[in-house]
């Protein structure tokens, strides 16, 4: 996790990325435990509602899930949910806009896998 949160987004959104983020990068595992709200709340100088929240969102999604008495832990399945959920992200936020600029602006596909792969194109004048 990352040692510092700014003011980009809510703090709770935060915490919830982070571990998100050590799940798609193999960080934390399935079935591993992840911090506690009590961790999250102490290293990050923040309150324990908050960090309950960013723990809170996940466990809604299916991300973790609680063991009464004993913590939460990575579900199975986790990871590729996790995978499926930012590859459709980045479709969405990236590759859809990228595909309507080059429409409007008459580049084939060509041109576009060309310049994804660093060559350019002497005709596209890019």
């Amino acid at each position: 996790m990352k040692s510092t949160l700014d003011e980009s987004q809510p703090i709770f959104h935060q915490i919830a990325m982070m571990i998100m983020d050590d799940i798609v990068e193999g960080r934390l595992r399935v079935e591993e435990q992840v911090p506690s709200t009590n961790e999250l709340s102490r290293f990050y100088n923040i309150n324990p509602a908050t960090a309950r929240k960013g723990l809170q969102e996940l466990v809604d999604k299916g991300i973790i899930y609680k063991q009464r008495g004993v913590g939460m832990f990575v579900a199975k399945g986790a990871r590729e949910t996790l995978l499926v959920e930012r590859k459709r992200h980045f479709y969405e936020e990236y590759i859809k806009p990228l595909l309507e600029e080059a429409r409007r602006i008459r580049m084939d596909e060509d041109m576009i896998i060309d310049l994804i792969r660093g060559k350019k194109d002497k005709e596209s004048e890019v």
